[in-house]
């Protein structure tokens, strides 16, 4: 069983228009409704890989409400979101069909309170030291509230449970739960740029293993992944550039690095399919989701150079 954490979790709303135009009123011919977050929709890409997961965070007021009702009939997805008083966000992304291009707008979350965060301490302390717990995810924005030293005391806890911990969000929280020597992080590039202050990935990805991290994953964009990590460094790159919608493509790439370390892939092997899960979730229709023809494709396309580490 893996978990996911999501502490901003969200309803995200998918709006499709012929073409988007600033300063006019659009008819839109498609709504797309789905459970939200960055760790939720790892947990649905793991669960459509066939892996059993449980979702945890906050949820709170009528939004919350959907969130957990759409998640519970997700087969193979166990909801386990701790209660708060304010309203779970939404997001709301436009998809322009003329250009292919995407226009995403963030709600700030609820406000938590001390009482709710030490909820929900407690229920994720009991989720990491469960029986059967192979891997953790932390992923995402903090809402108002939390502590921005929150992803290094939830590091802590699962390093102390013996569980190994993937780590993708950004700027202050990063920076500080690095030094609690998360398993992987996953930055993107502005965001590993931010953290050590290089632009170059390689220079980059050394000094955030140098901060703390044991691996570190980046994104590149359109390049794939570059990855930097004890076993060895690699670079994997899809065949070609996929057209579509690029909200979720990080977090497919997550649930297949995730769903890698917790099968004990080889990095290279892990590499392949988080490029091919996330190359594939541009081609699908929301976050979350992926073509299984475009991803299986692809998997067996996806260009990883690279080596091990010297023994």
């Amino acid at each position: 069983m893996m978990l996911t954490v999501t502490l901003n979790a969200a309803l995200d709303l998918t709006y499709r228009v012929p073409a988007l135009t600033p300063h006019t009123t659009h008819r839109v011919t498609e709504v797309i409704e789905r459970p939200g977050g960055k760790g939720v929709n790892v947990a649905r890409v793991l669960a459509a890989l066939g892996h059993e997961v449980t979702v945890t965070g906050f949820a709170g007021g009528g939004t919350g409400r959907v969130l957990r009702e759409r998640l519970a009939d997700e087969p193979r997805v166990t909801v386990a979101f701790a209660p708060v008083a304010g309203a779970t966000r939404r997001t709301v992304a436009v998809a322009d069909a003329a250009t292919g291009d995407t226009t995403q707008l963030n709600e700030p979350g609820p406000t938590v309170t001390p009482a709710e965060w030490a909820a929900f301490l407690d229920t994720y302390e009991a989720l990491v030291h469960r029986p059967g717990t192979t891997a953790v995810a932390l992923c995402g924005s903090l809402p108002p509230g939390v502590p921005v030293g929150a992803y290094a005391l939830l590091v802590r806890a699962a390093r102390a449970a013996h569980v190994p911990v993937l780590l993708d969000t950004s700027g202050e929280p990063l920076r500080r739960a690095v030094a609690a020597r998360p398993d992987i992080i996953k930055p993107n590039a502005d965001e590993l740029a931010e953290l050590t202050g290089f632009h170059e990935p390689v220079r980059a990805t050394r000094d955030a293993r140098r901060r703390g991290a044991h691996a570190v994953v980046a994104s590149l964009g359109a390049d794939g992944l570059f990855a930097l990590t004890p076993d060895g460094g690699w670079q994997a790159r899809p065949p070609a550039p996929v057209r579509g919608n690029p909200t979720g493509a990080g977090d497919s790439a997550v649930a297949g690095l995730l769903s890698g370390l917790a099968e004990g892939l080889p990095w290279p092997d892990r590499l392949a399919r988080a490029v091919a899960l996330s190359a594939a979730t541009v081609a699908a229709p929301a976050a979350g989701e992926f073509d299984r023809t475009t991803y299986e494709d692809l998997l067996t396309r996806v260009a990883v150079t690279g080596r091990p580490a010297a023994a």
